[in-house]
């Protein structure tokens, strides 16, 4: 991407895993990310699309995460 300024600043997608060992369903995710998270047939968390939310709510979304099934990464650097 480059700037108005004519910077050019480079934009890293947040890489999302969820440990279904550890989720419980209880949605927590999904009321804070409703775009990026959901719950599948077999009432655990999954990712609908890592992308569908702002960083901000996605974040919330993992630390809303009673059981710290959820990670969320971006580069190298884990966020939650």
């Amino acid at each position: 991407m480059v700037t108005a300024s004519g910077a050019t600043v480079t934009v890293v997608a947040l890489r999302i895993e969820i440990d279904h060992e550890k989720c419980m369903g209880q949605g927590q995710c999904v009321y804070w990310a409703p775009a990026t998270f959901d719950l599948g047939d077999d009432g655990l968390s999954r990712v609908l699309d890592a992308g569908g939310d702002p960083d901000d709510k996605i974040v919330l979304g993992a630390k809303g995460c009673p059981t710290g099934a959820i990670s969320v990464w971006q580069g190298g650097e884990q966020l939650v």
